[in-house]
């Protein structure tokens, strides 16, 4: 990227006045349009959806929304996580995951996962470095895009004994 400068790399949490940074995102990176629902998850999860700027540009996100399973454990659902092209591979997709991650160990979540596209290899390669496991797979889980099939792909966390 050059030398002789050197490059910020920062998260931001999303608001109303930024959405539009995170719309923009996820119409480049995904092939579904989210509804509004998604948003108003995504703002209300707080501190885990973070958009990633690099140099001031939005390049990534991150967006999760937070589920109450029974019995009254929070758990943290990865609805989103992408980064534009030209800027994977030099640590923004893991600052992100990073850094929900460490929120789930702060706020004692007991769970984190996602859906993943069966075929996507790559997003199955990164989460299993971060100690993701597959734990599911859902056939047809999606309606407009082949492979239909998903893995639903989760980590546990040990619940902390100061919370207890």
């Amino acid at each position: 990227m050059g030398t002789g400068r050197e490059v910020s790399l920062s998260l931001d949490g999303v608001r109303d006045k930024n959405m539009m940074q995170l719309k923009k995102i996820n119409t480049v990176l995904f092939p579904v349009r989210y509804n509004d629902k998604y948003y108003a998850d995504a703002i209300a999860s707080g501190e885990f959806t973070k958009l990633a700027y690099y140099s001031d540009i939005c390049v990534g996100a991150i967006a999760c929304r937070l589920e109450k399973k029974e019995g009254g454990a929070m758990r943290v659902y990865i609805m989103t996580l992408g980064v534009l092209a030209p800027y994977r591979g030099i640590g923004i997709g893991s600052k992100l995951l990073n850094h929900v991650l460490d929120m789930c160990s702060k706020q004692n979540m007991c769970e984190i996962y996602l859906h993943v596209q069966t075929n996507n290899d790559d997003a199955i390669k990164f989460y299993k470095k971060f100690g993701f496991e597959i734990t599911d797979t859902i056939q047809n889980y999606y309606v407009n895009i082949e492979p239909r099939d998903c893995y639903v792909v989760s980590k546990s966390f040990a619940q902390s004994e100061a919370n207890k």
